[in-house]
């Protein structure tokens, strides 16, 4: 039985900035690139039964950079649609809503194509790629390469937390954690790993 690797994409922009960045497609800041490049030991020294990223730009471009190959885009691991709050920071959004936070209070509806996500809905697509994990971990390791709060969510679910319980575990940009099994239940076996 192989490892589940998640990887979280360098930096960004916005993720410097603390704006909700989903759909908008930014690339890695050169340290974003530099951060991706470094991850390259941490992952080389295994094969991967399935490596999968999210389509976006960022997460397709770290993967390249950490020398993932044969990845392929899975719109399962887009980041969390953050509706009306793309591109909007925390701090801004607690201007007029001092009381939200985004685990338990979802986001307000955004432009056409972007209704926002409910905890429980990014979870349900967290559940969709953990399948897939499944039925290819007998085979060997399998690496993800996405967004912060997503790989959050879908570790909740993992170890049969709630989605929202994703809260629970900061990922910083531009590292490797590693989720594994101890007697048959999944753990958390390395966490925002960086050389």
């Amino acid at each position: 039985m192989g490892d589940l690797l998640l990887v979280r994409h360098g930096e960004t922009e916005w993720s410097v900035s603390g704006q909700h960045t989903s759909w908008t497609d930014l690339p890695l800041t050169q340290h974003g690139e530099e951060q991706a490049k470094f991850l390259a030991p941490l992952l080389s020294s295994r094969t991967y039964a399935l490596a999968l990223t999210s389509p976006l730009a960022r997460a397709i471009r770290t993967a390249e950079l950490a020398g993932i190959t044969g990845a392929v885009p899975d719109p399962d691991l887009h980041e969390w649609d953050y509706g009306a709050y793309e591109g909007v920071t925390t701090v801004d959004i607690h201007r007029t809503r001092p009381d939200w936070y985004l685990w338990t209070d979802g986001v307000p509806p955004g432009p056409d194509g972007h209704p926002g996500e409910s905890p429980a809905e990014v979870g349900q697509r967290a559940d969709r790629v953990l399948a897939r994990v499944d039925a290819a971990l007998p085979g060997g390791d399998v690496v993800l390469v996405a967004h912060a709060h997503f790989l959050r969510v879908l570790t909740a679910r993992r170890l049969g937390l709630a989605p929202a319980d994703g809260r629970l575990f900061q990922l910083a940009t531009g590292t490797v954690s590693r989720l594994s099994t101890e007697h048959g239940r999944p753990v958390i076996a390395e966490w925002n790993t960086r050389l």
